[in-house]
């Protein structure tokens, strides 16, 4: 199936009204339609005495309308089409990036350089779908206040132990698109068994860094091939990706982890780095699943 619209989640939030608006720009530049999406949860919960089911409805087309008009005015040449579902959100929204390339969320931002709260919806949602999911807050949002035009790097958290050809693909098209470079890092640490160790030779340490450098560059390699055009640097270094990624994500206008597919029991698989870069990035992120 060919995934040809871009899809976000809308309920009327600040939050939404920046991914609406990032999700636009994206749809813009890859001049695919973008689609809007809210999700009316009925029955309400009790706790709101008086409220309709026809009051909803109406609050959600609403919501629904005001965010295509202004998207409109700002983009007069993107398809925008909205759709209003009686559903649970996770589910409602899962279903619709079945068939999306791209489905952005928005998140609420703890201000600053803080990074991300992750809600419930947000995150059952990025553990529902194998669609690309963007988080964007409200203070990613260019056209939002205070904030500033979106730019600088695409920034790629790589791991030359994973399958990553999903994460790198998007990385780079990413970046093709954008028109601005990217930057790949890595982070190693010592196996467990060397913590046993009273002494560690530091040219040991070296070897291990040269090693692994060789590990990411013959990863990048064949998509520096297949996109020419973009600009590409690597970062290799022995300590927790995690960190380095949100510190690197001050200067990205994205930045770009992977989860693995698999479910299990206790929910869905997000790494130590991934986990991280959700909850303190400076910048939208873009999760991507990988087996």
């Amino acid at each position: 199936m060919l995934k040809t619209h871009v899809t976000v989640g809308v309920d009327g939030s600040a939050e939404s009204r920046a991914a609406a608006r990032w999700a636009a720009r994206e749809a813009a530049l890859r001049h695919v339609p973008l689609r809007l999406v809210h999700a009316v949860d009925w029955p309400l919960d009790p706790v709101l005495p008086g409220i309709g089911r026809q009051d909803v409805d109406r609050w959600a087309d609403q919501a629904l309308t005001e965010a295509a008009q202004e998207l409109a005015q700002h983009h007069p040449d993107l398809d925008i089409d909205t759709r209003c579902l009686s559903a649970r959100p996770t589910a409602a929204l899962a279903a619709e990036a079945a068939d999306a390339a791209l489905l952005v969320l928005g998140s609420r931002g703890l201000g600053g350089l803080l990074g991300f709260l992750i809600g419930s919806v947000a995150l059952s949602t990025v553990a529902a779908t194998d669609t690309p999911v963007v988080l964007v807050r409200p203070g990613d949002d260019p056209d939002g206040p205070d904030t500033a035009a979106p730019s600088g790097e695409i920034l790629v958290g790589l791991d030359v132990h994973e399958a990553c050809d999903r994460v790198l693909a998007f990385a780079f098209e990413e970046a093709e698109r954008h028109g601005c470079p990217l930057h790949a890092l890595h982070g190693w640490k010592m196996p467990a068994a060397y913590g046993y160790v009273p002494f560690f030779d530091p040219e040991n340490e070296r070897d291990i860094t040269r090693s692994v450098t060789h590990l990411v560059d013959d990863a990048l390699l064949p998509w520096q091939r297949k996109f020419p055009g973009v600009e590409v640097r690597r970062t290799v270094f022995r300590g927790s990706a995690g960190e380095h990624l949100v510190e690197a994500s001050r200067a990205a206008r994205l930045v770009v982890v992977g989860r693995h597919r698999h479910h299990s029991p206790l929910g869905t698989h997000i790494g130590p780095a991934a986990h991280a870069v959700l909850h303190h990035s400076a910048a939208p992120v873009a999760v991507i699943t990988h087996d």
